[in-house]
């Protein structure tokens, strides 16, 4: 008899809180399923109520398309991968030799500049077809270079990125410790390791091989990842590693990997 008191709908004190728990289940679901939603990365599109509470199910439902904002800028559509150009072809390295005889002023007959243009010697041969292109693209923009490459073909990049892999290249002499930025990066500032993409042993494609290259050159370059006045680099690993180095740690890197045997 007390229970049947207790929860009847004449006792008051029932009545009270089952109308405040109805009371907060209704709020808890409008909040959770239509007002929540709408706050979301993307909600201000959704339209109906019925898709916004599809939303908060995790139902797959039509957002309007975000508008595309263009880059004020070109950027490589060169694909790299593991096997790009790592065949040799005698054929190819003796017709780059001949394409190279115009590259000689500033990379050298054998590809080892005397200026502080980058050596090419030794080169991995995606790296080279890689700049070539973005140079032909507007990717990356020289005002020596662009011109100078502007006729040549697909072919010919693929030769000339032949011949300088060809080339023995300079070996790396360091008597002293990597720079830390070199040798571990920056873990807290999500820096990686330069070795861990351009050295000898660990290689990412489409990395560069650094060593023996002008440190003036290799400053000049991180600085303009870091401030985006390059802009070819794949995925935007360079700028965003540049933008997070100090300036110290920019001069360290070039000097670490521009000390000549």
């Amino acid at each position: 008899m007390n229970g049947e008191r207790l929860f009847s709908l004449r006792n008051p004190w029932f009545t009270t809180s089952v109308g405040i728990a109805a009371s907060v289940a209704v709020v808890a679901a409008v909040m959770g399923f239509v007002v929540f939603p709408t706050l979301q990365p993307g909600g201000a599109g959704l339209t109906g109520i019925w898709n916004v509470i599809c939303s908060a199910a995790g139902s797959i439902r039509t957002v309007p398309a975000e508008p595309v904002v263009p880059t004020a800028f070109l950027t490589s559509d060169v694909v790299v991968t593991g096997q790009m150009l790592n065949a040799t072809d005698a054929a190819a390295v003796g017709r780059g030799a001949t394409l190279a005889m115009q590259c000689t002023l500033c990379h050298g007959s054998r590809g080892l500049s005397e200026a502080e243009s980058p050596n090419l010697a030794g080169q991995h041969a995606a790296v080279v077809y890689k700049q070539l292109k973005d140079y032909q693209s507007g990717a990356r923009v020289n005002a020596i270079m662009t011109p100078r490459i502007a006729n040549l073909d697909d072919s010919d990049f693929r030769d000339l990125a032949a011949y300088y892999a060809y080339l023995p290249r300079l070996a790396g002499v360091h008597p002293e410790r990597p720079p830390q930025i070199v040798q571990s990066g920056a873990p807290m500032r999500n820096i990686a390791p330069c070795a861990s993409c351009h050295g000898d042993r660990e290689h990412k494609a489409g990395s560069a091989w650094l060593e023996g290259e002008s440190p003036v050159y290799l400053k000049a370059q991180l600085q303009a990842f870091a401030s985006g006045a390059r802009h070819n680099d794949i995925s935007q690993q360079m700028r965003n590693i540049a933008r997070r180095m100090t300036p110290a740690e920019i001069d360290a890197a070039a000097e670490y990997y521009g000390k000549l045997p």
